[in-house]
């Protein structure tokens, strides 16, 4: 008897360790913020790691450029964003350790960079974004956890 609940146990610690994965129906830190605010970089601090490697995390599938990396199960942060129209979003960290990005947007897509900032760190831009929530996670590459910066910034298309 005591194997057979060991052993249920076991199985069920590991469906709930395989579920654990980047949720958008989370709350990150919450802000409202609108495209001309950020036409000036609009800067927060943030520790960037998780405990989940996204590649075990089929609810998160970004195009075809997804990457490693560990992040948190709820977003760092969740945006509340107005006045999108007509801008590009740029979003990036800078950090002390090999960042990646992973973003999710009002329409629902999801987004992962690693590299594109330079330096190790990850950089997506959004060409066409749209008002409502965008959900942003900071983690890192290799599982490591760092203090970092992330930049959210708006241009005219």
């Amino acid at each position: 008897m005591k194997q057979y609940l060991l052993s249920v146990l076991v199985v069920f610690g590991l469906s709930t360790a395989a579920m654990a994965c980047p949720d958008y129906s989370q709350w990150g830190d919450s802000y409202s913020v609108t495209g001309p605010q950020m036409r000036s970089p609009v800067r927060f601090n943030v520790v960037a790691g998780g405990e989940n490697y996204i590649w075990n995390c089929p609810n998160v599938r970004p195009g075809t450029d997804q990457g490693a990396g560990y992040f948190t199960t709820a977003p760092d942060f969740t945006f509340d964003m107005s006045g999108m129209s007509g801008l590009r979003l740029e979003i990036s960290v800078i950090s002390k350790c090999d960042s990646a990005l992973l973003i999710n947007t009002a329409s629902a897509n999801w987004y992962y960079d690693d590299d594109d900032n330079g330096n190790m760190d990850p950089k997506i831009v959004l060409t066409r974004p749209l008002d409502g929530y965008l959900d942003v996670w900071v983690g890192t590459y290799d599982g490591d956890y760092c203090d970092a910066i992330l930049e959210l910034e708006t241009f005219r298309r």
